[in-house]
């Protein structure tokens, strides 16, 4: 539980599609006449990419209540770490604001996908506001793990970034026995009550490769430590960072849609960063430098799990405007996931909001 026109979520979330033979964007198969034309670019998009189950719940849940209440409905933090989504969610009436004490009592107010402190509930709750829980289920149940462990006397080290909201919330879960540890370095700094009595925990939107470096050195440091390596990491954060690995070699570009203050996103850029290829973290098409692509014979195109689909569209077919492309597919898995929306708005074969289906991620 770490992107920005006004978001269309029916668009396709996996881009152009491509035909038969791997191939979209309407370039032709090469038959060795280049000299005849311009060279051909290749744009791969590794697959998953954009929009994961997480982030649709929690834009579906302000959609239905928009529709079902009308606005204004309140909602506390960005839903998900996207611009665009955030700027269409406004032009349908939410009103986003920082902390409770800006909504008047008795409001509607959704808490977002990145989850809250106990405390804010409790506020909430004082205030009588009509609350309305967005809470990604994966960050969900790093809260319910963090208090299981305080619960039985443990320190939790949370491995996660200081200031993501995310981690707001999971350290207000158990204050008084939870220790944010940023670095490898961060570790040795760590000091605890028991030593055998210590649970870790990780930010779900982290890089994989992170979180196995830091949870070793708390293992060599705390030898009796619980935890589940990078098993906190979410399936849509992994298998982003995975889909870009399998790629990245092949790229002289990557390009990774999302807005800066997502976490995920920024990942992407530093995996492909990290394996010496250069990597933009771009807000839509319009932020593409047309002076990245000059040397770029190969640009890999993908999106944070907070963006919406057809941005990537878009950033493609800015790519299409430099000159012939052909699009190539990579799917390195599958995302069947589907979260259930809270009671309160659920309908038996509801389809999603103003008509729409969901299509395959």
């Amino acid at each position: 539980m770490g992107g920005e026109p006004r978001p269309d979520r029916a668009g396709r979330p996996d881009g152009p599609r491509a035909g038969r033979d791997g191939r979209g964007g309407g370039a032709p198969p090469s038959d060795g006449r280049e000299s005849d034309r311009a060279a051909v670019r290749r744009v791969l998009l590794p697959s998953p990419r954009s929009f994961c189950a997480g982030v649709e719940r929690a834009i579906e849940i302000v959609e239905r209540l928009l529709e079902q209440h009308g606005p204004p409905v309140y909602v506390r933090n960005q839903i998900v770490h996207n611009a665009h989504v955030v700027a269409g969610l406004e032009a349908k009436g939410a009103v986003f604001v920082s902390e409770l004490d800006e909504v008047p009592e008795h409001a509607l107010v959704v808490f977002s996908a990145h989850g809250v402190a106990p405390a804010v509930e409790a506020e909430a709750a004082r205030r009588g506001l009509d609350a309305v829980d967005a809470t990604c289920p994966l960050v969900a149940k790093v809260h319910a793990e963090a208090k299981r462990a305080a619960d039985a006397g443990d320190t939790v080290i949370l491995i996660g970034h200081d200031g993501h909201e995310e981690v707001a919330g999971t350290l207000g879960v158990a204050p008084g026995r939870t220790v944010l540890v940023e670095t490898v370095e961060g570790v040795a700094e760590v000091r605890v009550a028991d030593r055998e009595k210590v649970t870790y925990l990780s930010q779900t939107t982290l890089s994989v490769s992170e979180v196995e470096e830091i949870a070793a050195a708390l293992r060599a440091r705390f030898p009796n430590i619980r935890g589940q390596g990078a098993e906190d990491i979410c399936y849509a954060t992994s298998n982003r960072q995975a889909a870009v690995a399998a790629v990245v070699d092949e790229a002289d570009l990557v390009l990774v849609v999302g807005s800066a203050n997502s976490s995920n996103s920024n990942r992407l850029v530093e995996l492909a960063a990290a394996a010496g290829v250069e990597a933009h973290l771009i807000e839509d098409a319009a932020a593409i430098d047309p002076a990245w692509l000059d040397a770029a014979g190969t640009v890999a195109v993908t999106a944070g799990a907070s963006a919406p689909p057809v941005l990537v569209d878009e950033v493609v077919a800015a790519i299409a405007a430099a000159g012939p492309i052909e699009v190539v597919e990579r799917r390195v898995a599958d995302e069947p996931q589907e979260f259930l929306l809270p009671q309160r708005l659920r309908t038996h074969d509801a389809p999603a909001p103003s008509g729409r289906t969901r299509p395959p991620r």
